[in-house]
């Protein structure tokens, strides 16, 4: 990590394929977000690093990223946690060299890569956070998702007011692993989600499931595996959090309605294409299916 700072401000270094404009579409694509905010191109974030609260505004200046702090001066430690958070959640540290290449020479990706060139994963770097997001988000509508997000959130995550305005922080595991599955149905989740999400808040509060050792362990199939044995968790929302919170590039949510409108209306098919089909379109993105197909989500926010 490169980064330097300037003690009312860092400046991190950019990798060279690094698009904030595309950054910022991705991240404004919907109106009903709570968690970040986009203001004049400048994206502002509520943090918690060892129990202090954060607020990041976040510019792009001279193809580095400024990254100012609005809620107090962070100590070193918290300075160090905020780059690395920003790392993760932008992706830097991915060389993406080889993904450009092949891309380049695959008929679907290659309109796609020069449109939106320097667009990089954004992730969801808290585990906790990445699982109920995917869960929240099995087989219901985007926008009711986000409804649902919203409810969680502002019930019982922690928020900061700024400038007249209120940020929010995701509710923790430690926060919802003392909820009743009731006191979710209230805010319209179902039952079985409710138990699904009050499931992985314990065993992420007891020290079971930790994103530090699935990251240990040996093989991507290895950790899918792992995420499958949660109750709640198909193999679309394993490889939906492999690729979005432990930044595999290899992950492929082959199951995803986005990557299949997506699919369809690039090739300009009548139906969408199914999964053997899929398998075969992407013979040609072996270790970067997850770049693929975030690339063709992309493509669904004109």
């Amino acid at each position: 990590m490169e980064w330097v700072d300037h003690e009312t401000f860092l400046e991190i270094s950019l990798p060279e394929e690094f698009n904030f404009n595309e950054l910022l579409v991705f991240l404004g694509r919907s109106e009903y977000e709570l968690l970040h905010r986009i203001v004049e191109n400048e994206l502002y974030k509520l943090l918690k690093i060892d129990q202090k609260m954060i607020l990041i505004r976040i510019s792009n200046r001279n193809s580095t990223l400024q990254v100012e702090f609005l809620s107090g001066e962070p100590g070193s430690f918290e300075r160090e946690q905020i780059v690395a958070y920003i790392y993760e959640w932008f992706d830097l540290e991915k060389d993406l060299t080889s993904f450009y290449s092949m891309a380049n020479e695959d008929h679907i990706l290659s309109p796609l890569v020069k449109k939106y060139a320097g667009l990089r994963m954004i992730g969801i770097p808290d585990l906790f956070e990445a699982l109920t997001w995917a869960i929240i988000g099995q087989q219901i509508n985007l926008t009711f998702a986000y409804t649902l997000k919203s409810r969680l959130v502002t019930q019982f995550g922690e928020k900061l007011v700024w400038n007249g305005e209120t940020y929010w922080l995701h509710p923790s595991a430690q926060r919802i692993a003392l909820l009743e599955v009731e006191d979710l149905k209230k805010l319209q989740f179902t039952t079985r989600k409710s138990e699904y999400i009050l499931d992985i808040a314990k065993l992420i509060t007891e020290g079971v499931l930790t994103k530090t050792s699935l990251k240990n362990l040996q093989d991507n199939h290895a950790v899918h595996e792992k995420l499958m044995a949660i109750r709640g968790v198909g193999a679309w929302t394993a490889d939906y959090v492999m690729m979005k919170c432990l930044n595999d590039p290899s992950a492929f949510p082959i199951a995803d309605v986005g990557l299949h409108n997506a699919l369809k209306i690039q090739l300009e098919l009548e139906k969408k294409p199914t999964i053997e089909e899929i398998k075969k379109i992407a013979t040609n993105w072996s270790g970067w299916h997850a770049y693929a197909t975030f690339y063709l989500w992309r493509s669904l926010y004109e």
